[in-house]
């Protein structure tokens, strides 16, 4: 009878190609990267701020035709 595991096949964990990051790169011991990007926050437009208000105000209307 045929062993049901195949040695010549190789498993996903076998291939360490396939991570994107490392262990050293994630995690609370991560090592400080000088490529990072700082991302800082930009002024509120006044078409974003616009659409924010409208979600906020048809769905306090669903909830409050709701109860």
């Amino acid at each position: 009878m045929a062993d049901p595991v195949d040695s010549d096949v190789e498993s996903p964990a076998d291939d360490d190609s396939e991570w994107q990051f490392s262990i050293d790169a994630v995690g609370p011991d991560a090592e400080d990267d000088p490529d990072d990007t700082i991302i800082e926050p930009e002024s509120i437009s006044l078409e974003h701020a616009t659409f924010v208000v409208l979600g906020v105000l048809l769905t306090l209307g669903v909830v409050v035709t709701g109860l």
